[in-house]
């Protein structure tokens, strides 16, 4: 609890006292009674009264503070003391408790987003010393010890070690990491001592883009919260306009047919009137519903930019994913090696690797990284590159061919077709065909999930689009269930296919694209909602989204569109409940069926039962 908040609960507790310790004191006069509620109302109320006083000088004066003011100062004026304090105290306690309400799930959200850190550890005359992650330069090799936050993003130049992401990602499982692996800002190191290079400044991390985002998100309002600041801007002088009326039109009525005497009655509807609505409920809580899903959806690795992102999720129709890093890992494997004429699988890898092993090309890398073993360069030479179509080269003595069938056309050597989709990699020995090996784009070990999660969640077209040859790209698309396939596309063509689908698409229905390259960001940006790869994405693409998956998981996207929709929910449920129960109260107010004390229920009691629906946001499953 905040000392704020003690010093009000402080009062709170004497107010109460004070109340109890009067019921039982003698009351000779209506002046000493007036002197007795006097001390604990401005004990209680004090600070609501200065503020609806400032707040009436600077024009600004429909507000809760104005409402409680009226309302407790004019049912004082009526001689109601006991009220008119009580009304104060009540208001002072579902304000405590709102305050504490939101300052928790601001808690459990700083607790959770808590990856800021307090230092960079480097080595000067063989001594470690802390300094500020500021003042660190790209390039400046960073220690970082068991137990310490991983402060800049870098490269491991020494040592391996465990991190634990989840402050950034949601995800329990540690990652393990050794010399020559990336590292972000914001992870714990777990075990081993490691020396980075960093490649960033602290300004451009990993860690303090986070904290950017989720401090700048509420600047973003959603419709909801749009509404309810224009609808209280209207509501407030409205009630406080016809409190005005209730007071004055039927009271001259009784006066003109001689009912003198019930003016003191309709006065009192009208103060009541006003306690009722006070808008605290729907103001407070409709902001705190929006905070506490995108702290929810932060906690599950998942950043979202603005309240109104999120809420546009829940609109989602169309999800247009690219394909490579996005559905598949983005690193090429070998995935099949098939081996004939004598030849077996393990001397057919060997061949292309050796053949293969002076290029830098990726997928020349992934045949030396499937062969495992140190490549003798003493066993390589002749080494001859053939535009399009491969190498040739002469391994221990043999002529090596490897390459995609134009290269075996040009030889003469016959072939066999694959039976399976990937990049093929033929591979002849003295002429003589030895098999071929297929290489792919392995798939995301949670892309099929996240494809069938879109689809229970509402989304009604899920589309890839890809640079990427038909064959593969529909090979992809059949094994993941996506329903329109679109390859062989420049960044050009795919803004083009967004654009014909954001055409398509109905007036109220959103689409959102997925993507993690550099190409990806214009067409993150034309997209009603761009979500980006936030660990192997590139900068451009965080920049360009409006929601940034830390962990990579195409699944996580479902799972945002889940907790947008509890979120709307929430808001939806406290925009009818506060609605609801005040214009109930108001009519029973305007009747005479509704006293003071219930006005105090449909004032802080709604407040309260809003607060703590709201906070239900926070958490998802």
């Amino acid at each position: 609890m905040t000392k704020k908040q003690k010093k009000v609960l402080t009062r709170i507790i004497i107010t109460t006292l004070l109340l109890v310790i009067i019921q039982f004191l003698p009351k000779n006069n209506i002046y000493i009674e007036f002197a007795m509620y006097m001390i604990p109302y401005i004990i209680i109320g004090y600070d609501i009264l200065k503020k609806a006083f400032l707040g009436i000088i600077h024009g600004q004066i429909f507000d809760e503070n104005f409402l409680m003011a009226i309302a407790t100062v004019g049912a004082i004026g009526l001689g109601d003391y006991r009220e008119g304090s009580a009304v104060m105290l009540f208001y002072q306690i579902g304000e405590l408790f709102q305050s504490y309400a939101v300052g928790k799930s601001r808690k459990n959200i700083t607790e959770l987003m808590d990856i800021r850190p307090d230092y960079a550890n480097i080595e000067e005359n063989g001594e470690i010393v802390q300094v500020d992650p500021d003042d660190i330069e790209v390039d400046t090799v960073i220690i970082v010890k068991p137990g310490e936050k991983v402060p800049i993003d870098g490269i491991v130049i020494d040592g391996k070690t465990t991190l634990n992401t989840s402050a950034l990602t949601g995800e329990s499982l540690p990652r393990e990491v050794k010399e020559g692996d990336e590292v972000i800002s914001g992870c714990v190191n777990i075990s081993g001592l490691i020396r980075i290079k960093t490649t960033k400044e602290f300004g451009e991390s990993t860690v303090s883009k986070i904290l950017d985002l989720v401090e700048n998100s509420s600047m973003k309002k959603s419709k909801s919260e749009n509404f309810i600041t224009r609808f209280a801007r209207y509501y407030t002088p409205a009630v406080c306009g016809g409190a005005l009326v209730l007071a004055i039109i039927p009271p001259v009525v009784n006066i003109i047919m001689g009912n003198v005497a019930m003016w003191m009655m309709w006065l009192e509807r009208a103060l009541t009137t006003l306690v009722i609505s006070c808008p605290c409920a729907l103001v407070i809580s409709i902001p705190l519903s929006f905070f506490g899903g995108i702290g929810g959806a932060s906690s599950k690795g998942v950043l979202v930019k603005g309240s109104n992102y999120l809420e546009m999720l829940a609109e989602t129709k169309y999800v247009v994913c690219d394909k490579t890093g996005t559905l598949t890992k983005g690193v090429f494997e070998v995935t099949d090696i098939h081996a004939e004429n004598g030849f077996d699988e393990k001397e057919l890898l060997k061949y292309a690797a050796y053949a293969e092993s002076y290029s830098t090309h990726p997928i020349s890398k992934s045949l030396k990284d499937a062969y495992g073993e140190n490549i003798d360069s003493g066993k390589v030479d002749d080494v001859r590159e053939i535009s399009g179509h491969g190498v040739s080269a002469k391994v221990e003595g043999k002529n090596v061919y490897a390459g995609n069938v134009k290269l075996m056309n040009k030889y003469g050597i016959r072939y066999s077709n694959p039976d399976k989709t990937g990049t093929e990699v033929h591979v002849a020995v003295d002429g003589k065909y030895a098999g071929y090996i297929l290489i792919s784009d392995v798939i995301k070990p949670n892309a099929k999930e996240a494809i069938a999660g879109l689809k229970q969640s509402g989304v009604e077209h899920v589309v890839m689009l890809t640079g990427d040859a038909k064959n593969v790209a529909d090979s992809v698309g059949k094994q993941l269930g996506i329903d329109i396939v679109k390859s062989e596309l420049l960044p050009s063509d795919k803004v083009s296919e967004v654009e014909k689908l954001m055409d398509e698409k109905g007036e109220k229905e959103k689409l959102a694209f997925v993507g993690d390259g550099i190409n990806d960001a214009p067409v993150l940006s034309r997209a009603d909602i761009g979500i980006a790869m936030g660990a192997m994405g590139s900068d451009a693409a965080i920049e360009a989204a409006d929601i940034v998956l830390m962990d990579d998981d195409p699944a996580k996207i479902s799972l945002a569109m889940k907790i947008s929709r509890k979120t709307l929910s929430i808001v939806h449920q406290n925009i009818v409940f506060a609605l609801g129960v005040k214009f109930l109260f108001l009519l029973l107010s305007a009747l005479g069926l509704a006293n003071m004390w219930w006005a105090i229920f449909a004032d802080v009691g709604v407040m309260i039962i809003a607060v703590l629906n709201a906070t239900r946001a926070l958490r998802c499953k």
